[in-house]
């Protein structure tokens, strides 16, 4: 983060940028009561248990709120000649409605801001704004059978965001170019996680 005036740090007073208000992680595991001594298939033996038992289903379950974010004029307006261009919009007055639209292709309405007079700092605060949400839910299931006393062969099944949900990163901070509003204002191009994947693997314990 940078300062916007470093004789004014109150200026920058505001949450942190790795704010996140609300987090939780859920994870938990279940072996499925199949094959010899289980509540199910319990009279497998040989061959048919070996095939129906050792098998366990895993589960991650990931839920982030966004993390909060400040649209900038994408120049040094100020004039004070810092080059990392942390210079704040001004809050429009007349503008009504929600700021966050929700939509990736342009997440926050840039139409809220306004651009400060020349040699001066915008009204608007830092980190004032938030960014989309993360939900997650990988699944596994494993597949353990014993080959001998000591030995094991683990069959794995993964599947990382398994419900296929687009997590967006962070929009477009630029709201302004050239003077006037930015067509790529608030846009979002990338996503913080990936779409669905499966992948299979063999593990030899012994």
């Amino acid at each position: 983060q940078t300062l916007l005036d470093p004789y004014d740090p109150i200026r920058d007073y505001g949450p942190s940028a790795l704010d996140v208000t609300h987090q939780a992680t859920i994870s938990g595991s279940y072996n499925l009561p199949f094959g010899h001594g289980q509540s199910l298939l319990s009279g497998a033996s040989g061959a048919a248990d070996k095939l129906v038992s050792g098998w366990q289903l895993n589960w991650i379950a990931t839920i982030l709120s966004g993390f909060p974010f400040t649209p900038n004029v994408g120049s040094n307006l100020s004039g004070n000649g810092d080059q990392h261009n942390p210079d704040r919009p001004s809050v429009n007055p007349a503008f009504t409605g929600p700021i966050i639209t929700g939509n990736p292709n342009q997440w926050y309405n840039p139409s809220a801001f306004l651009l400060p007079v020349a040699g001066t700092w915008g009204n608007m605060g830092r980190d004032t704004l938030r960014g989309p949400d993360l939900r997650d839910l990988d699944m596994s299931l494993f597949k353990t059978t014993g080959i001998t006393e000591r030995v094991r062969l683990e069959f794995r099944a993964e599947i990382f965001n398994i419900l296929n949900r687009a997590n967006f990163s962070f929009p477009n901070l630029t709201a302004f170019s050239g003077g006037a509003i930015s067509p790529s204002a608030g846009a979002i191009t990338a996503t913080a996680t990936t779409s669905r994947q499966i992948q299979f693997g063999l593990k030899f314990i012994f």
